[in-house]
């Protein structure tokens, strides 16, 4: 079986396994994308659950972008306290704001050169916006899709700017979007980082990592 003809059952099984509809982690207004991209700047090397918790009394704080803007560094970096790497988070965010305000009249762009030329954001991030805000296929390279893209063997790159281009030439386009939302519950649940439930696998058949376990 080849990489391309795996990803296409791996993704028949997840769909099957997950649905299609698309559901984002991260809590945000869908009026105000902004949300999302600072909910995402938030989430690296955190948990959504608690950025979610975060960002609930942050947006009641700051409901406007300008307010996100015109925050004071080191109340924001309060604000934002409980989440890993606050200080830069906030350094960088306000920043963020500052630079939507002024260069693109307040509105999050929607291309990735455009998005990653943000203060704190990167391809991850930008890729995030791409598929949730507007609907362009793109795949973001987080903890789960690196470890369970490897482990199903339809990677072997452990760079995540390398593995979002060796999985776009593999998984159908149409699906890049789904996937991550597809493998990132598949993750949590039953594909867990230190001991993934092989026996309990729909993809077990398909997985390289399984196919070379006793189950």
């Amino acid at each position: 079986m080849t990489r391309k003809e795996r990803a296409a059952e791996v993704c028949k099984i997840l769909n099957s396994e997950y649905g299609t509809n698309l559901k984002c982690y991260l809590e945000y207004d869908p009026k105000k994308p902004w949300q999302l991209l600072f909910a995402t700047i938030l989430s690296a090397q955190c948990t959504d659950e608690r950025v979610n918790i975060v960002t609930r009394d942050l947006f009641k704080k700051y409901p406007e972008l300008k307010d996100v803007a015109e925050a004071d560094t080191e109340e924001f970096e309060k604000d934002i306290f409980s989440i890993g790497f606050y200080r830069n988070k906030a350094k960088n965010i306000i920043a963020c704001a500052n630079v939507l305000l002024r260069d693109f009249d307040g509105e999050v762009p929607s291309d990735i050169d455009e998005l990653t030329s943000l203060p704190g954001v990167g391809r991850k991030t930008a890729n995030v916006i791409r598929g949730n805000i507007f609907k362009i296929d793109s795949i973001v390279v987080d903890t789960h899709v690196k470890r369970v893209s490897n482990l199903l063997g339809l990677t072997k790159l452990d760079d995540p700017v390398k593995i979002e281009f060796d999985l776009m030439k593999v998984v159908p386009k149409e699906q890049w979007t789904l996937y991550n939302h597809q493998i990132i519950a598949h993750g949590r649940k039953i594909c867990v980082a230190r001991r993934p439930k092989c026996d309990e696998c729909a993809l077990r058949e398909v997985c390289v990592h399984a196919s070379k376990k006793v189950i």
